[in-house]
């Protein structure tokens, strides 16, 4: 799936945003920086220009939703049993 040369790893400052990693349910805002981080290193650009501002937020605002739909869908094993104790 990745290109020629891809080792797999995923950007360092995207963290994880789910437990054990996440002691607590991800917040919007925890989601929302983690989108903005994906859109960053996918396009490239820290902060668009002003002609691709639209799109950029269109990207985060998707990668946003998606990754809420992901942590709302996720069944984490174990998770139950390390909230009671």
């Amino acid at each position: 799936m990745g290109r020629k040369g891809d080792t797999g790893v995923m950007c360092r400052s995207i963290k994880t945003l789910r437990p054990p990693a996440l002691p607590e349910q991800a917040t919007e805002a925890d989601i929302r920086a983690a989108a903005l981080q994906y859109v960053r290193k996918v396009s490239g650009f820290r902060a668009p220009a002003a002609h691709n501002q639209e799109v950029f937020e269109r990207a985060v605002e998707a990668v946003a939703q998606a990754t809420a739909e992901l942590l709302d869908g996720l069944e984490i094993r174990g998770a139950a049993a390390r909230q009671a104790s």
